[in-house]
């Protein structure tokens, strides 16, 4: 087993062009593969879609289908809107203003930056409401060696907690 990273996170869009200029236009990501298929691969269903590939820094993608329809993911009611997120890093908290200042300045919301002890965040949506976070790290390599440490323990205290299911 060696799983070694990421390669990509697939979402729907609802607009494969209007996708793009966010992505690529706005937060820098590259398009670099595009699909287009009139059958699913996997399970053979039918169906025209088109999947778009945008590249981050390390190598990794997130990825898009549009389905032709003009229909985003509807969210799940029973799940707060701040929950599901994709976080992507940057390296430090300069790059984390010139993003914030960026998203501002072509009309998206920005919550934060959020401090987090460990990383500081920002916040706001994509055109498909799909929430993303950007963060740089901001504690020392051996902060995050003593998280891993405790890791399981903490696991174990969440699970004893009144009130847990399971």
């Amino acid at each position: 087993m060696n799983i070694q990273k990421m390669h990509h996170v697939a979402y729907r869009c609802r607009n494969a062009e209007e996708t793009r200029k966010f992505y690529e236009d706005i937060l820098g990501l590259p398009l670099v593969h595009v699909i287009q298929l009139d059958k699913v691969p996997s399970t053979g269903d039918p169906g025209p879609f088109a999947h778009l590939f945008f590249q981050m820094g390390d190598g990794s993608y997130i990825a898009f289908f549009d389905l032709g329809d003009g229909k985003a993911s509807a969210p799940d009611p029973t799940t707060p809107s701040w929950l599901n997120h994709l976080a992507v890093e940057v390296p430090n908290r300069e790059e984390l203003n010139r993003y914030k200042d960026l998203l501002i300045k072509n009309g998206i919301e920005v919550v934060g930056p959020t401090d987090h002890e460990f990383v500081e965040s920002i916040y706001f949506f994509d055109p498909n409401g799909i929430r993303l976070e950007i963060t740089p790290r901001t504690v020392p390599d051996s902060h995050l060696e003593t998280y891993a440490a405790n890791a399981h323990a903490a696991l174990r205290n969440w699970m004893q907690r009144e009130n847990r299911a399971g």
